[in-house]
């Protein structure tokens, strides 16, 4: 009778152990971290104090910690709880908290950025309001400070008031984004490598969140009866795998932007930045031991104590690497900083204008985007699993479709990485080939690839009431949206008005000036691509395809919409985003009005071979379908003796002969 008790009482220990050692650990590592690495010395030109020096690293901390609890238990709730049960209420309670946590956290450290930047009075006095509401409304880091606030305020309501997977989903959408804004700030932003640091400083965070949220709420989550424990925590170490590869891979990016060589190892800078992989090299090799060792033993009392303690060994590792990572992001890294801009380029750019673009830079020249490359990287991994899971169960699947695939990532890499992002922000015809082969090139091969068709038949089907990925494949491609979007008409409408309205409206101007604005622009086009395609050629299963002689009406259209798209490029008399590409300082290659006649010309020709592979194909399948259809009649026949023919032919002869019969009689 009271072994009941002592367990619930052991686990209340066991999260309040958990919380407790996290904010120790992490307190203890930003202090430390921030004396080695001078991240809290007076500087020179303005001394704001101690509460602002030390507070603000401590409430950037707050904010993270705050910020991975929100975000991970979202996303541990979506993948291994389910909807309408205590323990995913439970789940949503712990991110609305942390929710609010990080909205206070947020806007106490926006408060100190201002007092930090400005250093005013602090008083009552409207002069002082007026301040610092200029700063959070005009300038770029009140404005991120701002934002993020905001976000931690909307996702504290929707977390509590929202509690259906529709909703929650979007909760951790927006709990993802809010962590976009302060990612464009700080050393990142003042980075020569300004795109590199933004994409791997936003990925190491939103890895790191759902790592450390997830184990936040497997702590919570300790001894709750309605918990099928060992399932759990098997789900946790899926998504812990996965953000320990993203923390790894967008750590390994920014260290190099901030470090430049490997001198700067033994600067302070260095120095913090090992100990911190060090302390996530240790979590990973920790996980990897007790999720191999102990998960498979988790039903034994002993395996359980031995497991649910090393939980909180990770726990203080994750609370010190948390704070060697805000006192990181206070310490200034020993190279990378922005130079005076000297030229043009670097103006624009941040970066040296690049050497003249000829034929050997097809193949040497590099700019990663670390985002694309993640997802990439991603992309082939799952679909080659799928592929060996199939293997081995003893299903076939088309090697073809397999080439496509891997052809399709590989070439998202190389043109969001290779020669076409480095030279796209300097020549208007670069830039257009890339837009070409993201939106035509890259979904035709990558809709060849089925990715949906082959989850749905690798990923096992869950039985308890939860989702996984393939019931949320299934939701996705059933959901309301997917049936507007898959549409063709609406597809085929996106694909070409999309188009227009980038290259004639600001949008192409923000896709240049902001990094935001190219990242989108990227990932809209590729969406918008896939969805066109998947309309018309598709083996993946879509709510509604038009018969094959619609399909082929449509593509005429798009390719005739095309072709005016890319001759009103050409015929332009004006040079488009002027102040871009026209100010670019270049010496080498056409001048910025030819080049632009180029790139219309790389719409117009170059665009339309995808779009001709497309009919070609459609053809072919029409032509196979009719075929089939044939062959099936045939068969039909062959087992029926024809029966309908010569009941045709029968009625035939009886209308002859009733027609022969009134001949007659007239």
């Amino acid at each position: 009778m009271s072994s009941r008790p002592d367990t619930t009482s052991r686990s209340s220990a066991y999260r309040v152990a958990g919380v407790a050692i996290l904010i120790a650990a992490a307190l203890v590592a930003v202090i430390a971290a921030l004396v080695i690495g001078g991240g809290a010395k007076t500087p020179l030109l303005q001394d704001p104090g101690p509460f602002v020096l030390w507070g603000t690293p401590i409430a950037k901390l707050l904010m993270n910690m705050a910020g991975a609890a929100m975000l991970g238990s979202l996303v541990l709730a979506l993948f291994a709880l389910r909807s309408g049960e205590k323990s995913f209420d439970t789940a949503l309670n712990v991110a609305s908290i942390g929710a609010a946590v990080f909205t206070v956290a947020a806007g106490l450290a926006g408060f100190l950025a201002f007092m930090s930047a400005f250093n005013p009075q602090l008083s009552l006095e409207r002069e002082f309001g007026s301040q610092l509401g200029r700063f959070l409304l005009t300038l770029p880091l009140g404005q991120s400070w701002l934002i993020t606030t905001v976000f931690g305020a909307v996702i504290t309501v929707l977390a509590f008031a929202w509690r259906s997977w529709t909703t929650t989903l979007l909760t951790a959408i927006l709990a993802a984004a809010s962590f976009l804004p302060l990612a464009t700030q700080g050393h990142a932003g003042d980075l020569a490598g300004h795109n590199v640091a933004v994409n791997s400083i936003l990925l190491h965070t939103i890895g790191a969140a759902v790592w450390l949220g997830g184990l936040l709420l497997l702590v919570v989550l300790r001894g709750r009866p309605d918990v099928d424990t060992p399932r759990l925590v098997s789900r946790y170490s899926t998504l812990a795998i996965a953000a320990f590869v993203v923390v790894a891979v967008s750590g390994v990016a920014r260290s190099v932007v901030a470090l430049g060589d490997w001198s700067a190892l033994w600067t302070p800078y260095g120095v913090i930045l090992i100990a911190k992989v060090v302390l996530l090299g240790g979590m990973g090799l920790l996980g990897a031991w007790y999720r191999a060792r102990l998960i498979p033993r988790l039903s034994g009392e002993r395996a359980s104590r031995w497991f649910w303690m090393l939980v909180l060994c990770e726990v203080a590792l994750m609370g010190l690497a948390s704070g060697a990572a805000a006192a990181l992001a206070r310490t200034p890294p020993p190279t990378g900083e922005v130079a005076f801009a000297q030229t043009p380029a670097e103006v624009l750019t941040r970066t040296a204008l690049p050497p003249e673009f000829t034929i050997d830079r097809w193949f040497t020249s590099w700019d990663i985007d670390i985002l694309w490359l993640v997802a990439a990287g991603f992309g082939l991994f799952f679909y080659l699993a799928g592929v060996i899971r199939l293997h081995r169960r003893g299903d076939r699947w088309p090697i073809y479709r397999t080439i496509f695939w891997v052809l399709g990532m590989l070439m998202l890499v190389w043109v969001t990485g290779g020669p076409i992002n480095a030279y796209q922000e300097y020549l208007f015809s670069v830039h257009m080939l890339g837009h070409m082969m993201l939106s035509m090139a890259i979904p035709l091969l990558l809709v060849s690839g089925a990715p949906i068709t082959l989850a749905l038949r690798a990923v096992h089907k869950r039985d308890d009431g939860t989702r996984g990925g393939r019931e949320w494949i299934m939701w996705a491609v059933h959901s309301p949206f997917s049936r507007v979007v898959t549409h063709p008409f609406v597809a085929a409408g996106i694909f070409i008005l999309s188009l227009w309205a980038f290259y004639f409206t600001d949008l192409v101007r923000w896709s240049m000036y902001e990094h935001l604005g190219h990242e989108w622009m990227v990932a809209h086009f590729l969406i918008s691509g896939y969805l066109f395609v998947l309309s018309l050629i598709g083996a993946d299963p879509v709510p509604y395809r038009l018969p094959y002689a619609g399909r082929l009406i449509t593509l005429i259209a798009v390719m005739a919409m095309h072709a005016f798209f890319g001759m009103a490029i050409m015929m332009q008399e004006g040079l488009m985003v002027a102040d871009w590409f026209g100010s670019m300082g270049r010496t080498w290659g056409p001048d910025p009005m030819d080049d632009q006649y180029i790139g219309g010309g790389v719409a117009w020709s170059i665009g339309e071979i995808p779009t001709l592979i497309l009919a070609i194909t459609v053809a072919i399948q029409w032509s196979r379908d009719d075929t089939k259809v044939q062959r099936r009649g045939d068969r039909h026949a062959d087992r029926t003796g024809d029966a309908e023919l010569e009941e045709y032919n029968a009625k035939l002869a009886a209308l002859a002969e009733r027609d022969r019969r009134q001949a007659e009689r007239a």
